[in-house]
């Protein structure tokens, strides 16, 4: 018999009724209302390689995403947030989960360092997830690994706790050396409210940027770097420009995380330059600093919506495409310094460089903008070579700026 919830052109609306309407049915004492929602929300549920689970999201713009990659949802936690963060070593811990979904990077973590056994380390975990249902669907999902067991019972307290859940199922006993803290609201408000330099760990697990703007914003990143610690790791799977400089913008240092189900790198992020194993490629440098599409997001007052957030960014860019930063459309500054085939591609790129009065690829303001990012000086300027992006980055945002500058005294 066909299920009445199932609906393929709205996934998570449809896995959020069935979590509605079953856990409505608990409240009225149906002790086997969540073994049927565990059986409706599978249609709606997408088992990744590695035996985890995932769910697509709404669509947005007419795109919808998964969660996590196909590739697996587990090992995708383990492999881009909790390996990046260099937590082997630290006893201790305070992590901090914003848009921690259904529990896997918790799960991810106490597996990889075997806290749930080690009683002489100390993990406390906060989770950030807005959507009360995406947390109860953790609960009903199969757990994909042991530890997420200990998850799924505290999941259950904070839902019984915040009376959307009514009876205790779950067997596990989290043991006293682990601590959870859930909240469920906007991470925005949250983060208000957090401690200062007090986590080792952040993972960063919203959906895209496009999707959800507003927890990539350079005042929100500005809240993380005041709740985590000097020597901690902000880990993220987008490689996004305005995320990059948006980090950049925040304080942090920024490197390449590790590639996994996805075509590039996630990003890491640290206040110490120590923690950053891998710099990000020199075009997504060039990119970030010299093209337009290294525009942030902005949300000065921490409480826009994502479509405004979005739309701003929009006007912000088209304002200074081919003013103030090189136009993104034919990534005019991975040409910089090379020979240019009048081709097509090759004449778009020449017009896109004379639109910020650079006569041509090999000029001596195009080895200006690019010499930091070589060992050796290619313009004469005998300054000492930066040893990280941030600083190369930032090094090239203020020479094309002192060229603009130069250009309009003439």
């Amino acid at each position: 018999m066909t299920s009445k919830f199932i609906n393929p052109l709205t996934p998570q609306k449809k896995a959020i009724d069935i979590i509605n309407y079953y856990f409505q049915k608990e409240r009225e004492d149906d002790p086997l209302a969540r073994n049927h929602a565990r059986k409706e929300l599978l249609n709606y549920l997408i088992k990744t390689d590695d035996g985890s689970y995932t769910l697509k999201s709404n669509e947005f713009q007419g795109k919808s995403e998964t969660m996590h990659t196909s590739k697996g949802a587990i090992t995708e936690s383990l492999e881009k947030f909790i390996k990046p963060s260099l937590l082997d070593n630290k006893n201790d811990i305070k992590v901090l989960d914003t848009c921690s979904g259904f529990g896997y990077n918790s799960a991810a973590l106490i597996e990889y360092l075997n806290i749930e056994h080690n009683t002489n380390n100390k993990l406390s975990m906060d989770l950030i997830e807005i959507s009360i249902e995406t947390l109860a669907g953790g609960l009903l999902v199969p757990s994909p690994i042991s530890s997420h067991k200990l998850v799924k019972k505290a999941i259950e307290d904070k839902l019984i706790e915040e009376k959307f859940a009514s009876i205790h199922l779950e067997e596990s006993k989290i043991p006293s050396h682990i601590k959870f803290r859930f909240f469920s609201d906007d991470a925005r408000i949250i983060l208000k409210n957090l401690k200062s330099n007090y986590y080792d760990a952040i993972f960063l697990d919203p959906f895209s940027p496009s999707k959800s703007p507003e927890l990539y914003t350079i005042e929100f990143f500005k809240q993380l770097k005041r709740v985590i610690k000097d020597n901690g790791v902000l880990a993220t799977y987008t490689s996004a420009a305005p995320v990059r400089y948006g980090l950049i913008e925040s304080g942090f240092y920024i490197g390449e995380g590790p590639v996994f189900g996805r075509k590039s790198g996630g990003t890491i992020a640290s206040l110490t330059s120590k923690n950053i194993l891998n710099d990000i490629s020199s075009n997504d440098e060039r990119m970030i600093a010299l093209s337009d599409s290294g525009i942030p997001f902005r949300d000065p007052t921490l409480n826009l919506s994502g479509e405004e957030i979005l739309k701003n960014r929009i006007i912000e860019r088209k304002n200074v495409r081919g003013q103030y930063k090189f136009s993104s459309v034919v990534k005019a500054p991975i040409f910089l310094g090379e020979d240019l085939l009048m081709d097509k591609l090759g004449r778009r790129v020449l017009r896109n460089i004379n639109k910020l009065n650079i006569d041509h690829s090999k000029s001596e303001k195009a080895f200006y903008l690019t010499c930091p990012q070589n060992q050796e000086c290619i313009c004469g300027c005998n300054q000492p070579k930066a040893s990280n992006s941030r600083d190369r980055i930032n090094i090239m945002i203020k020479r094309l700026s002192k060229l603009l500058e130069h250009n309009s005294l003439l």
